[in-house]
This record gives structure tokens, C-alpha cells and sequence, in this order.
């Protein structure tokens, strides 16, 4: 398991963050239900957090799509492992992630989403690796902007290690 290079953000950066995106969220959707779609494992977490933090009415919703694997390269293949329980038809969706690499999950998700007729669809993430962006997706809220660097923690994991780290490090991922 590789060791940690250094720590990028701390718990209390963290949470000051998310606060802020979530009273941004709060006054977006002031007077209106929200939904929020977690893509899983990684953003459940982040997730977690801010939806107490908001003060709108929230629901939660799971999906769990895949482009990564055990490997530490996005492919360009995205499965969905775990789809939705409810109708999205007409509500209000915040679709939730930590990082967005490539985008090509998100454009995936995206695409998938809409064609069940959400009112309104908006993306937020807690980190954002610009650098790597081969397809564009329309991030509306966003926490930090990143280095094109191997990031775990907070929910983010390197074959399945390091997801509970209440903090976000890079590490050096091996092969």
C-alpha cells in the first residue's frame, strides 16, 4: 500500500467547505424538495455531511457506477453496479460526488438521468481535477480545485484502502 505524501485538505477545511456548499445549495433550492443522488462508494461520505447540513428538505438516493476497477486509471467504460430505488421524474436532483477526474462517469450519469425527466439536474463535488477533464460536465457547485495528483480520503479510496481518513492526502498509486 503506498504511504501518503502529504495531506491536501484537513478535517476543518473540510467541513468549512462543505458548509459553505451547502448553504449555497440551501438558498438555490429554497422552497423546493431535493434529492440528492450519491454515487457510490466514494461520495457517501461527502454526502452524509452535507446533507445535514442543509436546510432545505433533502431526500437521498443511491447509485453506484464504475470506470475505475482496482486500477488507479479511469477507463473509458462506465458500468452502473447499483441503480436507483426511486422515480426522478419531475423532482429536484443534486447528483453527489466527491472528485471529478476525467468526467466521464458524470457525462455518463448525466445522460442516463435525464432521460427519466428530472425537473432540474445539477452536479455538486467536493473536488475537481480539472487538468485530467477529457469530456466536459456541468459542475454547479465545487469544492476545491485539485492537482492532477492520486487523491484518497474522505470517502476516496486506491484499491479499496484509505477511504476512512477523515482528511484528503495524495498518494504515489502503484502499479
Amino acid at each position: 500500500m503506498p504511504e501518503i505524501k502529504r495531506v491536501l485538505f484537513d478535517q476543518d477545511v473540510i467541513a468549512a467547505r462543505v458548509e459553505a456548499l451547502a448553504q449555497r445549495i440551501s438558498t438555490d433550492y429554497a422552497g423546493k424538495e431535493l434529492v440528492l443522488i450519491c454515487i457510490l462508494k466514494a461520495a457517501a461520505i461527502f454526502a452524509a455531511d452535507l446533507m445535514r447540513r442543509l436546510s432545505v428538505s433533502a431526500k437521498i438516493e443511491f447509485i453506484q457506477a464504475a470506470s475505475y476497477g482496482m486500477s488507479a486509471a479511469s477507463s473509458r467504460e462506465v458500468v452502473i453496479v447499483q441503480d436507483l430505488h426511486k422515480d426522478i421524474e419531475n423532482r429536484h436532483i443534486l447528483l453527489v460526488d466527491t472528485i471529478i477526474d476525467t468526467g466521464h462517469t458524470l457525462h455518463a450519469l448525466l445522460g442516463l438521468l435525464a432521460e427519466r425527466k428530472p425537473a432540474s439536474m445539477n452536479i455538486v463535488v467536493l473536488l475537481d481535477k480539472k487538468s485530467r477533464r477529457s469530456t466536459e460536465v456541468p459542475v454547479a457547485y465545487c469544492g476545491f480545485e485539485v492537482p492532477d495528483e492520486f487523491v484518497v480520503g474522505y470517502g476516496m479510496d486506491y484499491r479499496d484502502q484509505y477511504r476512512t481518513l477523515p482528511y484528503i492526502a495524495i498518494v504515489e498509486p502503484g502499479e
